[in-house]
């Protein structure tokens, strides 16, 4: 990914109680804590710069004395990581997750001041190397093979300015770029690593791809209209047989995916043959039943994604630009408002059982 961190290891650990005082029953400070405080514009990449160590430690509890029988707690010691974070232990079990800045989780409790129940003796803190798992946050994730013009795309619709050349594998890292409408409103846009056949296997960027797309509320697909074909070994994939791949991966990574609203994004529709191919494939996506038979079994998805629209593009003659832009702000609000009625709904529905 090059200077792009998604996944970073942390020491974490509480701080150890204060001693209690047998002889007046004083009872010590508890342990500091460590907290991961979630914050815009913190990255994993600044966190490993400024502690090459990745050693968290909370501070000590003051010990119970003459004149201050109950010690005082130790200093917690706050960590601040990016929104978006998955916090997970080393075997991989999710202790949670910080999605909006200002959330917090404790990932080491400091441990008990000496007291009668501990015999004034005081308990360690917590300790654990936990995992940093960062999953980016965007309204839209743009899925597709490798050379279909998703870089392009991007930077056609939004202000952002990745790097694009005429070979398989140029993104290497995930790009967001924002969409700016005539209202100010503006929708983040991510372009991820292009997946290849066998990604969901973890096949080239697989996993790293893939779990970018978990967070991102609605999948935008671009397929270029001529096919794909990665590279000479490989067989040549039609536009129809592309679409199928693109889902057939998503799907067996986490069937869930192909449940988000999706947006297909015909792209390079100023290549010659473009129009021709166009009216084919829409004819394959109006009964692909009829058309499975000629791929390989192992390709055909066992369900197939709902398109909200199907819209031709040109990144090269910017055709279709302003529509796509215009189509993904409807699908976007449709989707804002639902989601509204369904909490009204429930607001509603816990009014009336309350009363």
């Amino acid at each position: 990914y090059g200077n792009f961190i998604d996944d970073l290891r942390l020491y974490v650990r509480g701080g150890t109680g204060g001693m209690g005082y047998p002889r007046l029953g004083g009872e010590g400070g508890r342990g500091g804590d460590v907290w991961f405080v979630a914050q815009e514009r913190t990255t994993l990449k600044t966190i490993r710069d400024r502690y090459p160590q990745k050693r968290f430690l909370a501070g000590t509890g003051a010990n119970s004395s003459v004149k201050a029988l109950k010690g005082e707690k130790g200093k917690d010691c706050e960590v601040h990581v990016p929104v978006g974070i998955s916090v997970l232990c080393d075997d991989g079990k999710q202790i949670g997750e910080l999605n909006a800045a200002g959330e917090r989780l404790l990932a080491a409790r400091g441990g008990l001041g000496g007291s009668l129940a501990t015999n004034f003796m005081p308990c360690k803190g917590q300790r654990r190397i936990v995992r940093l798992d960062l999953k980016l946050i965007a309204d839209v994730g743009l899925v597709g093979f490798p050379n279909a013009g998703k870089s392009s795309l991007l930077s056609k619709i939004s202000h952002a300015k990745p790097e694009i050349a005429n070979y398989a594998f140029t993104t290497v890292q995930p790009e967001l770029g924002k969409v700016m409408y005539a209202d100010y409103k503006q929708i983040s846009v991510a372009d991820l690593p292009g997946l290849i056949e066998g990604a969901h296997a973890n096949k080239g960027m697989g996993h790293k791809f893939l779990k970018h797309v978990e967070r991102t509320k609605q999948l935008l697909l671009v397929v270029d209209i001529s096919g794909f074909q990665l590279s000479i070994k490989t067989r040549f994939r039609t536009a129809f047989e592309t679409i199928l791949l693109l889902t057939k991966e998503l799907e067996l990574y986490k069937e869930e995916l192909l449940t988000k609203p999706a947006i297909l994004a015909i792209n390079k529709m100023d290549l010659p043959c473009a129009k021709d191919n166009f009216s084919e494939l829409m004819k394959q996506l109006q009964n692909p039943q009829d058309f499975l038979h000629l791929l390989q079994e192992e390709t055909i998805p066992a369900n197939t994604l709902e398109f909200k629209d199907i819209i031709p593009v040109s990144t090269y003659t910017g055709e279709g630009i302003e529509e796509l832009k215009a189509r993904i702000r409807k699908s976007i609000d449709e989707e804002a408002e639902q989601e509204n009625e369904e909490y009204r709904k429930k607001k509603l529905l816990l009014l009336q059982t309350s009363e």
